[in-house]
């Protein structure tokens, strides 16, 4: 067990440190920028790769969302679920840490949103709660639908990481102006701890809405498509 935790727990930290990261420090670098398409890329390169690196020790999760889809989906013991979560928050939490580390280096670095999810003033584009909660759910679903479906036994095999790496990014392309994109609770949960502004308060759609998701989508998979 304790490789499977030390597992989620890198390769959540490097989801965060890799995706968020590019939005903190890379983003809006003057006229270098990488902008919306560069950090979607980001988080799908991190989970792509950590899913080679790690993925057959774990099942590379390294979001509660996927653990608990997995879990309803019959991927995964219910037992293991809980100890999952608390290696994912904490390697969220770790690489939200060192980020802030790095970026307080510089003299005008103010850590304003940190990278987090939210609402209302909070959204990128001021989306409000209802269509936060909708496209939080929705792309959580089909996150879960995607990861079920290219792990399943039917699936070619070695391509799975491929599949769930881009699906993040097109994830991203898609929600980044609407939420800065979650389908992550333990994501928005390390960067809202170090967010000057009221993301912490907002947390709970940042729950909610992906495992609300995450259980539709598994749902969906084994009354529909899946088999195994």
């Amino acid at each position: 067990m304790i490789n499977k935790l030390s597992a989620e727990f890198i390769g959540t930290f490097w989801l965060v440190f890799g995706g968020c990261g590019s939005a903190i420090l890379a983003a809006t670098f003057p006229e270098l920028g990488i902008g919306f398409l560069g950090v979607a890329f980001a988080f799908g390169l991190s989970v792509l790769t950590m899913a080679y690196a790690v993925g057959h020790i774990s099942g590379g999760h390294f979001n509660p969302a996927v653990s608990l889809g997995l879990m309803i989906g019959g991927r995964m013991q219910t037992r293991e679920l809980l100890p999952y979560w608390a290696a994912q928050l904490a390697g969220a939490v770790a690489a939200s840490l060192v980020l802030f580390i790095i970026a307080s280096g510089n003299d005008t670095f103010a850590p304003e949103s940190f990278a987090s999810n939210g609402y209302g003033d909070l959204s990128p584009g001021e989306f409000n709660m209802v269509s936060a909660l909708i496209i939080e759910i929705v792309l959580t679903a089909f996150f879960l639908l995607i990861i079920l479906g290219a792990t399943s036994k039917q699936a070619p095999k070695g391509f799975a990481p491929i599949a769930i790496g881009l699906s993040l990014t097109l994830i991203h392309l898609v929600s980044i102006p609407v939420t800065n994109t979650s389908v992550n609770p333990a994501r928005s949960t390390g960067v809202a701890l170090f967010a000057e502004t009221a993301a912490l308060s907002q947390l709970w759609l940042f729950w909610l809405a992906p495992l609300l998701g995450a259980a539709l989508g598994a749902m969906m998979w084994k009354v529909f498509l899946g088999k195994d």
